[in-house]
């Protein structure tokens, strides 16, 4: 049984009997209750402090829970490696990309993600995956999550090393990849980027 699955819907139904029943208090109170109920088990399955969990779900009690999106974008160079970004938060490699944001389109967030982490301007070609978190070999983690791959391409800019968040940036072979930042991207999605490079009309995956 997934109790972090378990966990994260019940937040959901308690987010939305929140929203819902906003002039109905003794239901708000049970659904605030289920929501404190789920924070606990869910700290106790990532290991992440109750403090830092909450927050990230009691921001959103005025409307209707919906999954956080990670866009990373695909880089690669005229030697056919993949461009990749090292994170110091822990030390391991991850490709370029990071949270969605308000007011930007996922092609934008691509684009503004990869220069402002490896200092490279480039554009958005296309869509290559959209995954659902759960269904690929990441730790737990508090939030449920969708990934977004878009392929982009170089159109200029100079590699920046040590940024705020990231000590090195390089680019790797399909047989070079190092060790990998799981919460953020996995080997064998790394490994699905390079056969979209092999096989260019390669459909879209989803989840």
């Amino acid at each position: 049984m997934d109790f972090l699955a378990i966990a994260q819907r019940l937040q959901a139904l308690a987010q939305a009997g929140l929203f819902y029943s906003a002039d109905k208090p003794f239901d708000r109170e049970r659904y605030e209750e289920i929501s404190d109920l789920s924070v606990q088990i869910i700290s106790n399955l990532t290991d992440e402090p109750i403090e830092k969990i909450a927050p990230l779900f009691t921001t959103e009690r005025d409307g209707y829970q919906t999954p956080k999106v990670d866009i990373r974008a695909v880089v690669f160079d005229e030697h056919n490696r993949i461009l990749m970004v090292r994170e110091k938060i822990d030390n391991n490699w991850a490709l370029p990309g990071g949270w969605g944001d308000v007011g930007y389109t996922p092609s934008e967030v691509a684009v503004k993600e990869v220069q402002e982490e490896t200092g490279l301007d480039v554009k958005a070609v296309r869509l290559l995956a959209v995954l659902d978190k759960k269904c690929h070999p990441h730790p737990p983690q508090a939030w449920y999550v969708y990934k977004m791959f878009i392929l982009c391409e170089k159109t200029g800019g100079a590699i920046l090393e040590n940024t705020t968040e990231i000590s090195q940036v390089a680019y790797f072979a399909k047989d070079e990849i190092p060790p990998v930042s799981v919460d953020r991207n996995t080997t064998s999605q790394i490994a699905m980027m390079f056969d979209f490079l092999e096989n260019p009309d390669k459909m879209v995956i989803l989840d």
